[in-house]
């Protein structure tokens, strides 16, 4: 089955982004939402986005106005039943994600694909709360999705082939980069860098280095764009605690045990970025400086 139409579920940060990439890629894209409030934030953004390719000349005027045309907003999951592919972008909490592909799998068509784009949790496990598990895999985008040029493809035990072959193709269509992988706890990429981001943080605990150091250190040594430290602060410290008890569930491993400075940051409320402090304070977001009560505390 040739996918035309393609659906989306959730319009936040990465959600609004993958309908972007759809819709500029040429497919009539759906996104739906839980409030007008949600979706009317997400759709800015989208608008946001696009402006800013056509500001550097990556897109046409006109073009923008193609995709945003082809995007079709809606608060009700009903218009999704035509759908040949939905990509689920709502939060990650597996009981909710099961939720909603219980009742995906009631509206949309029985050769639809559906797919997640969690960052971590089991493919297996959300693909069993539908009826079609041979019609279901993962697709994991990465933030921010108009310009991240990588996605994971997560076929599990049960996935048919030709759906494995159809999330490559779909995902080349948009532009972008897809690498395969199997259903294990953070794919390929998170395996391997939350316990560098983790290492980071233990680092720290351990007075190997400020915060400043450590990031210079990984940046001027390994020509990262960003330290460990600052891309937690920019992934977000509760993403990344969450992500890391879910590989630590997974492996057993003490790689993946998230560090009790990382736990104080989330009961505190320094998420990063977001919440204007993390290992740097974003009082003024063009300047961040070093968090001088993390500092204190390490």
């Amino acid at each position: 089955m040739e996918i035309r139409r393609v659906g989306v579920v959730g319009c936040g940060l990465m959600g609004s982004g993958i309908a972007q990439v759809a819709a500029m890629a040429g497919y009539e894209t759906v996104v739906r939402e839980v409030s007008r409030e949600l979706l009317d934030r997400g759709l800015a953004a989208i608008e946001r986005s696009l402006g800013k390719f056509v500001e550097k000349g990556q897109i046409t005027s006109e073009q923008k106005a193609q995709a945003a045309a082809r995007l079709r907003p809606t608060l009700e999951l009903a218009d999704l039943a035509d759908c040949d592919l939905v990509i689920e972008a709502i939060v990650e909490n597996a009981e909710q994600k099961k939720e909603l592909f219980a009742a995906l799998d009631q509206t949309v068509k029985a050769e639809a694909v559906l797919a997640s784009n969690t960052s971590s949790l089991s493919i297996t496990e959300l693909a069993a709360a539908s009826r079609r598990p041979s019609r279901f895999l993962g697709l994991h985008f990465f933030n921010p999705v108009p310009l991240m040029k990588l996605v994971e493809v997560v076929k599990t035990v049960t996935t048919d082939p030709a759906v494995v072959q159809q999330g490559l193709d779909f995902v080349r269509r948009l532009g972008k980069t897809p690498i395969l992988t199997t259903d294990r706890a953070g794919f390929i990429v998170n395996r391997l860098l939350v316990p560098y981001l983790l290492d980071a943080v233990r680092a720290l605990e351990e007075g190997f280095g400020t915060i400043e150091d450590i990031d210079q250190g990984m940046k001027l040594g390994c020509n990262h764009p960003m330290g460990p430290l600052t891309l937690l602060d920019f992934v977000g410290i509760d993403t990344t605690y969450s992500i890391a008890e879910i590989l630590f569930n997974e492996y057993r491993e003490k790689r993946f045990a998230p560090p009790p400075l990382l736990r104080r940051m989330v009961m505190a409320g320094m998420f990063g970025r977001k919440s204007g402090r993390g290992f740097y304070d974003y009082t003024d977001p063009k300047n961040p400086k070093v968090n001088a009560l993390l500092q204190s505390a390490t």
